[in-house]
């Protein structure tokens, strides 16, 4: 858990590749804290960077795994899918986010997070 970091305020898309180089490829994992508007990548799993995000004060119910493909056109870089959004308590029974207030904030989330050159 030691390569998560919690991202609070802009990073570029260049630094997001190179973590993806050392984990995935092309691809970063991230959480997302919907009532924060901050996310942690880094990591192998969702479910390491949520307990760093749980361990620093975010709550639970805001949080959602996403995939962050840093070769894909803007609108198509976000992947809906991490195990630790299966939330039948929050009307949430797939991998993916249902609700779609929520996909926006992630979407609006990880657009102020990110530097787009």
């Amino acid at each position: 858990m030691s390569d998560v970091k919690i991202i609070t305020t802009k990073i570029s898309l260049d630094e997001l590749k190179e973590i993806a180089k050392d984990r995935f490829g092309d691809m970063v994992k991230a959480v997302v804290d919907v009532e924060q508007k901050i996310m942690a990548i880094g990591a192998g799993m969702h479910a390491d960077e949520e307990a760093v995000l749980l361990d620093n004060g975010s709550k639970q119910e805001n949080l959602w795994g996403i995939n962050l493909y840093m070769e894909m056109p803007k609108d198509q870089f976000i992947e809906f899918d991490s195990m630790i959004n299966i939330r039948p308590r929050q009307n949430n029974r797939t991998r993916g986010v249902e609700d779609e207030n929520i996909r926006k904030q992630i979407i609006e989330t990880v657009n102020e997070l990110i530097l787009w050159m």
